[in-house]
């Protein structure tokens, strides 16, 4: 769903939004002929939609890596980290993996895993929910293009927490 307010135009997925976009991606993959060894998907973000894909190409081995980017809405770190543990390439050698995050922004992030992982598997390939045309990376899967700020159904909200552990929402929405 497509929402303008003002100059603040935002793609809004829904939950059942994003069952069918994981839905549709997988179709694509499947129909491309890829059957991944591996799903390999960039924490946070690409978690959710790596379970989805995995339980739809019946692909058993999920890895994670954690990368840190985004520090904000629209805010970022000068370049995208690999954050410790990261995750021994050696385990995925002469696989075929399959990268899976939420989005390709920048593509900074999805470019720094990619380029960790392409010397030591024996193909990679990219899928995301969403593109954007300014995205660095092109992914071979994605459901969707956009150049619109997207709201997520998993990161919409204020969080309970901050970093630090401190509480910065008082009350359960909707209690």
């Amino acid at each position: 769903m497509f929402m303008a307010e003002g100059n603040n135009a935002r793609e809004v997925l829904t939950w059942e939004r994003f069952g069918e976009s994981t839905r549709e991606l997988s179709r694509m993959i499947a129909d491309d002929g890829y059957h991944p060894d591996v799903i390999l998907t960039i924490a946070r973000g690409g978690m959710l939609a790596a379970a989805a894909l995995a339980y739809a190409l019946s692909v058993k081995n999920i890895s994670l890596v954690n990368v840190e980017y985004y520090t904000g809405v629209d805010e970022r770190l000068d370049f995208p980290v690999i954050l410790p543990s990261p995750l021994d390439m050696v385990d995925l050698a002469g696989l075929k993996v399959l990268v899976v995050d939420d989005v390709a922004d920048t593509g900074h992030t999805l470019a720094a895993v990619h380029q960790h992982a392409t010397t030591k598997v024996r193909e990679v390939r990219s899928a995301v929910i969403y593109e954007k045309s300014h995205s660095t990376i092109k992914c071979e899967y994605v459901y969707q293009r956009t150049d619109a700020w997207i709201d997520f159904p998993w990161s919409d909200k204020s969080p309970f927490l901050d970093r630090g552990g401190n509480r910065v929402v008082e009350e359960i929405e909707g209690h």
